[in-house]
Formats: C-alpha cells, sequence, structure tokens
C-alpha cells in the first residue's frame, strides 16, 4: 500500500493534495492538529497532518487503464483500418447478443404461456404482464388462483375489467404482505443507520432521508459517516451536511463513533452514512460492526439497488443478515422497468420496505413505500386491450 503524509494549514487544503496525487480513490488513515512556530506558547502557526494511502489494486488498475488507454490511442494511429475492423466485428456480436436476447425472451413468453394453461384468459393476460416484472412463479400461481375465485362474480360484471383486475392484484397483495411492515423512518429510534454495498446510491439516500426531518419535521438532526474509504464519499455527505446546515463527523474507529454520540446527544437524530464495499467479503461487514455500535437505539436501513441482478440481491442480504435490518430501500426505480424483485425480496425474508428512489434530486427524488405503490407500479402499463395486441 502507497502510503504518504500530507501537511497543510486546513483541511481542505490537505485533501486537495491528497487528490492531487493519489486521486479519489485515496484512503485517509488518519488525521490531526498541530502547531508550528510562535514563541512562549503564543502566535502558533496551526497545520493539519493527514496521512492517507492508494490500495495497491487500485493503483495496480489505474496503471492497467492508463496503459490501454496508450496503446489504444497508439494503435488507433498506426493501424485505422484494423480499429474498423474490429469495430464492425464488435457491433455485429452486439447484433447477434440483441437478437439471441430477443429469441430467448419469445421463448420464455411462449412457455410462460404453456405454464399458465391451468388459468382463464383474463387471469394468464394479469399473469403474463407480472411475469414480465419478474415477479416469481410460485406468487404468480397463488395470485391467479386468488383471481379466479372471484372471475365469475357478480362485481366484475359490475365495473371496467382493466378495474378489476388492478383491484384484484391489489386485494391479493394486500394479504400477501399482510405480516411485513412498511413505511418510512418511525423516529422512534435516535439513530438512523443506512447499510449496503458500493454503487447504490446510499449518501443520496441518507440525505433525501435527512432533509425530510430537517424540512418537514422540523427536527433538530447530525451526521455521522464511517466511509472513510473514498474522499470523494466525505466531501459529497458534507456538501449535503452545508446545504442542510447541519454538523457532520468522520469516525475511524469505535472510539471515534462513541465520541461523535456523546457531541450529538442533545440531538434529535443522527443519520449514519456507511462505506460501500464489496459484499461477497464477509470481513467488510465485521468490520463495519468494530465501528458502529449497533447496540445502540437504532433504526438500520438495507439499500438495494433495483438494477441488480436478483441472485445478488440474496447474497447482498445474507452478507449483512448478522446485522438487524428493519426494512429495506430500493433504489434506482428509474433505470429499470421491472419491479418484481421488491415483491420477492421482501416475501422471502420478511422485511418490509421504507422507501424507493427514482432519482439523484435531493430531496424530490424518494417515495414512502405502501402497499398500494407497488402495485401501481407492478401493473403500471397494463391493460386487456394492450396485453392483446
Amino acid at each position: 500500500m502507497k502510503v504518504k503524509k500530507y501537511t497543510a494549514p486546513s483541511m481542505n487544503e490537505a485533501m486537495k493534495k491528497v487528490r492531487a496525487e493519489l486521486g479519489e480513490d485515496a484512503v485517509i488513515l488518519n488525521s490531526k492538529v498541530s502547531y508550528t512556530g510562535g514563541f512562549m506558547g503564543l502566535f502558533r502557526k496551526k497545520m493539519i497532518q493527514v496521512i492517507a494511502a492508494i490500495d495497491p489494486e487500485v493503483e495496480k488498475e489505474r496503471l492497467e487503464i492508463s496503459r490501454v488507454k496508450t496503446k489504444q490511442a497508439s494503435t488507433s494511429v498506426i493501424k485505422p483500418s484494423l480499429e474498423k475492423e474490429k469495430k464492425t466485428e464488435h457491433d455485429s456480436n452486439r447484433l447477434v447478443e440483441v437478437e439471441l436476447k430477443e429469441l430467448k425472451q419469445m421463448i420464455s413468453s411462449l412457455k410462460s404461456r404453456d405454464h399458465f394453461d391451468k388459468f382463464s384468459d383474463d387471469v394468464k393476460e394479469v399473469l403474463l404482464h407480472l411475469k414480465k416484472q419478474d415477479v416469481s412463479d410460485s406468487t404468480l400461481f397463488q395470485l391467479g388462483e386468488a383471481m379466479e375465485e372471484n372471475i365469475t362474480s357478480e362485481s366484475v360484471q359490475a365495473i371496467n375489467k382493466d378495474e378489476w383486475a388492478h383491484n384484484e392484484v391489489k386485494r391479493f397483495f394486500h394479504q400477501y404482505l399482510k405480516e411485513i411492515t412498511f413505511g418510512g423512518i418511525s423516529y422512534n429510534r435516535k439513530y438512523i443507520n443506512v447499510i449496503g454495498p458500493t454503487g447504490v446510491g446510499k449518501t443520496t439516500t441518507l440525505a433525501k432521508m435527512a432533509a425530510e426531518a430537517v424540512i418537514e419535521k422540523r427536527m433538530k438532526i447530525a451526521f455521522i459517516t464511517t466511509d472513510t474509504y473514498r474522499i470523494a464519499a466525505i466531501e459529497q455527505l458534507k456538501t449535503y451536511a452545508g446545504l442542510l446546515n447541519v454538523p457532520v463527523e468522520v469516525v475511524y474507529k469505535m472510539e471515534d463513533f462513541n465520541k461523535a454520540i456523546e457531541k450529538f446527544v442533545d440531538y434529535d437524530h443522527v443519520f449514519i452514512d456507511t462505506a460501500g464495499r464489496n459484499f461477497r467479503e464477509r470481513k467488510y461487514v465485521a468490520d463495519l460492526q468494530k465501528i458502529i455500535d449497533f447496540d445502540q437505539q437504532m433504526e438500520t436501513y438495507l439499500v438495494l439497488s433495483l438494477t441488480s441482478k436478483e441472485q445478488d440481491m440474496r447474497e447482498i442480504i445474507t452478507q449483512f443478515s448478522s446485522i438487524d435490518i428493519d426494512r429495506f430501500i430500493f433504489t434506482k426505480s428509474d433505470e429499470t422497468s421491472s419491479y418484481g424483485s421488491m415483491i420477492n425480496m421482501m416475501s422471502e425474508v420478511k422485511i418490509g420496505a421504507a422507501y424507493v428512489t427514482n432519482g439523484q434530486d435531493v430531496p424530490e427524488d424518494i417515495t414512502e413505500v405502501k402497499e398500494d405503490e407497488i402495485v401501481s407500479m407492478l401493473m403500471k402499463g397494463f391493460s386487456y386491450e394492450r396485453s392483446s395486441i
């Protein structure tokens, strides 16, 4: 690991030096205040000392990317015709991949139709729509049986078929998810913590939750961040803290965490941001438990991206199973048109959802989750007229 020491008159100046030499992926190992000069203890000059490092794997990756870019630039000058041939081949391969994907989807659709043959056509259309939303087959079969019980009743004849379908799906999931808790922050506990893998949008989501507490609830809040692995993450949270006019403490170990708790003893709530690391490495979850005292009055939310593969979601949940998770937060709903994984994950582990986020804007792009909201997302765009086309 490449370790460097930096001295500057302020933390901002020190951070600039770190970023300039080690980049945004630098890890801050330690920081302290020192004093130089002066006479008999007077007129001393305050200085900030920062010890930073760069992971050798990150450095190696950066050098490799630089080497590849240099090679590509050289190749493009010397052999433009070869690059053109490679691009044509690449485009051709992409076209084949797209066609194969479409073929697989067509086969899957045909299989699904046979799969749901036991149900009437009206019920089957609803199930096929939700199948495209990636709702699990076991759930769809239960839904189909529930709908079949009501399809011949007088109430069906009294309303529009589309409205009937939406009502039946809503009725089913209300019963199916009755043991699961929904809704945003309860505000019953002082500490509000978000955990999850890298890249799911934890810091932005935490800022949206905090904004509600400050702007709508008029609460006195503070931030704590344990994400000392990336300078950019600390700066991002400090930016949000500045906009909300609230304090933020950066902690490196349990001792720092306890000091931060003492400092914020008179605050209504403390929002805690955590580092996002490779979720397949169990030691990162163990490291998190060495920094944060989860025995405190704490609500913990596991953040999952709706763009993730469902199997990856399962692995993430498993890795964080040693921590008591109150509810899920599903992010990036604006980057996908498939929402069935929400239902599948909640029903499998019996953990509800607090929020769904749909963009980067703070505090706008966040919605508190309710059962009806999930059904609306799943049934978006459905109508018997469209499904028959």
